[in-house]
């Protein structure tokens, strides 16, 4: 995949080179020439750029990048116009860092329905989010082994935990399976908003339905060998 990652403080350069070292293509950009320097060597490309202006991104590949990721976090100005400018741009998938409660706020009346909060995140935890279209969320328990919430896969639909043979293929354990429920307002009717319900325990019965969430643990390579099918 390939990533455009705009603003490289502590959290930036942190997520460019994780994804880089998981072998995404990563384009780093910031106004700063020092972090520029600091990171070239640990990314594919590294841009000197201020991104608030429109003149400036034109010269950004966007069309061709799968993912773009405003982590500017010392200007919340910057981020804002930045953020603005992008989702003009109509990027695939745009995600946003806020760095207040009133930050997020601006940011969810753009309609910016990612927004990374890394004072609460790690980089770690969104390189692992982002490497694979259908991990949602992880929480990394050791170096190597993580729980991770990920899509069910339209080729697992269907079948069972052990027609897949979770365990037996891929040394992968299926905790739970997820599935999203419509809410009901006070007036007892339904409305689109929706909500994860937990159906227990999986098992070896268990049946996979696409749009379903599986709740798996396991070693991150094998968890991510896995969802490659």
């Amino acid at each position: 995949m390939k990533f455009i990652i705009i603003g490289l403080g502590n959290f930036g350069s942190s997520l460019a080179e994780k994804l880089t070292q998981m072998g995404h293509e990563v384009i780093g950009v910031d106004k700063n020439i020092d972090k520029i320097e600091e990171i070239k060597d640990k990314v594919t490309i590294a841009i000197c750029l201020d991104c608030k202006h429109p003149e400036a991104i034109k010269n950004l590949p966007i069309k061709n990048t799968d993912v773009v990721v405003v982590s500017i976090g010392e200007d919340e100005g910057a981020n804002i116009l930045t953020t603005a400018l992008m989702k003009k741009m109509n990027v695939p998938r745009l995600i946003s860092r806020s760095v207040s409660q009133l930050h997020e706020t601006v940011l969810e009346a753009m309609e910016v329905s990612e927004i990374v909060r890394p004072e609460e995140e790690t980089a770690e935890r969104w390189a692992k989010k982002l490497s694979s279209s259908s991990i949602l969320d992880s929480f990394e328990l050791t170096d190597n082994y993580s729980i991770v919430e990920a899509k069910v896969p339209k080729i697992f639909n269907g079948k069972s935990v052990q027609e897949i043979g979770f365990n037996k293929n891929f040394n992968v354990i299926v905790l739970t399976i997820m599935k999203n429920k419509r809410e009901k307002n006070i007036l007892g009717l339904f409305r689109n908003k929706t909500k994860l319900e937990i159906q227990g325990i999986a098992t070896a019965e268990t049946i996979l339905q696409e749009g379903d969430i599986m709740v798996l643990y396991g070693h991150n390579e094998k968890i991510q060998e896995l969802l490659k099918n």
